[in-house]
């Protein structure tokens, strides 16, 4: 065991985990994910919030497994390696904010820096702007890390807190199996507790033992091989460090390889699932969540593979996604196939303001 352990956190490691995920991905659609959506942290999120009701958004709306197997797999993960370490203090407030509007500016886009490359591995042009304005948000970013930002250091915390998101998963797994419901209203759709589309994205989805057991084999290997598409671009930027590069570059290798295997690749920017064609939006959408998961340490994946190993400012900005996934689509921010709402531009402006601000006055005191 400890040879694997050791063989995950290599850089022999980061590739095996990038290819695993790139041909999971695929499968996924395959069997019956979303077209280019086989995980996508974002939506799979912003699907879970509709499902316990957070929004009425009808055709987004399932309680997707993958996530809280994420969770469950970088949990057993860390346990196995003895990195399980319950810890918490690091400004989780503005965590929940940072995760508020990383999801909003995701959404205007449509989709997380995963489901970014994936895209372009299924051929959609349009996520190009999308990964531009990624590279963009995290490059200022690291602007500001390098100008001494800082949200303070984490502090050991009782072991029941590290429990706290395995748990919510298992919760989360208990629900998307029963499916419990109050009854229906005149109009035939359901009165929660949880909610399940009946069109659109959210009613498309592989069965729920085969999401659990790709989340979990994601979790288990993102955990140890500390698998991050933001962290990737940071770190060559500030290190010259290209080791978790070398993840997304075997992500987006393996992912292009099976979707032509598949027959899922359609190249184009016209008629990509889940997409719309408005550059600009792709781009700013983007910039707003690159710069606000840089400066919460990490991607959403990488935020929630935290959150197993017991850190809980991690999971305060899981939770901010989710709600920011429900407020995103109350307030109709979020976009859609015909391209960004009324209102999503204008909040990605603000956002960007918002995080700006805390990127500039969040610093060490010795800086």
């Amino acid at each position: 065991m400890k040879k694997v352990m050791g063989f995950l956190a290599s850089k022999p490691g980061i590739v095996v985990t990038g290819a695993v995920i790139g041909i999971l991905a695929p499968i996924l659609v395959h069997f019956g994910n979303p077209g280019n959506m086989g995980i996508c942290v974002a939506c799979f999120e912003r699907d879970i919030a509709g499902a316990l009701g957070l929004h009425r958004a009808a055709i987004v709306q399932y309680l997707r497994p993958e996530i809280p197997a994420f969770i469950l797999g970088s949990f057993i993960a860390a346990l196995l390696a003895k990195e399980w370490k319950p810890r918490t203090g690091s400004a989780p407030l503005v965590r929940f904010v940072l995760g508020a509007f990383a999801m909003i500016g995701a959404l205007v886009f449509l989709g997380c820096p995963w489901r970014a490359w994936l895209r372009l591995a299924g051929g959609d042009w349009n996520a190009i702007f999308g990964i531009l304005g990624l590279i963009s948000g995290i490059l200022v970013g690291v602007l500001f890390l390098k100008r001494g930002y800082s949200l303070g250091r984490s502090h050991p915390a009782p072991r029941a807190l590290g429990f706290a998101m395995p748990l919510l998963a298992l919760g989360l797994i208990v629900l998307a199996f029963i499916s419990p419901l109050f009854g229906r209203s005149a109009e035939g759709q359901a009165i929660g507790p949880v909610f399940r589309s009946l069109k659109g994205p959210g009613s498309m989805a592989v069965p729920i033992v085969v999401a659990l057991a790709a989340g979990l084999v994601i979790g288990f290997l993102a955990q140890r091989s500390r698998f991050c598409t933001i962290g990737a671009v940071r770190d060559v930027v500030l290190f010259r460090d290209p080791h978790l590069a070398l993840g997304i570059a075997s992500l987006l290798v393996f992912a292009l390889a099976t979707n032509l295997v598949l027959g899922q690749f359609k190249a184009g920017f016209v008629g990509q699932p889940v997409a719309h064609t408005d550059g600009l939006w792709n781009f700013g959408g983007m910039v707003l969540a690159g710069l606000a998961f840089t400066l919460a340490g990490g991607c959403p994946a990488r935020q929630i593979f935290l959150s197993g190993e017991g850190d809980g400012d991690a999971g305060v900005f899981v939770l901010g996604m989710i709600v920011g996934a429900g407020f995103a689509h109350n307030f109709n921010l979020a976009s859609s196939t015909t391209g960004p709402s009324p209102y999503g531009p204008a909040a990605t402006i603000f956002g960007i303001i918002v995080v700006a601000i805390i990127g500039l006055t969040f610093r060490e005191k010795n800086a």
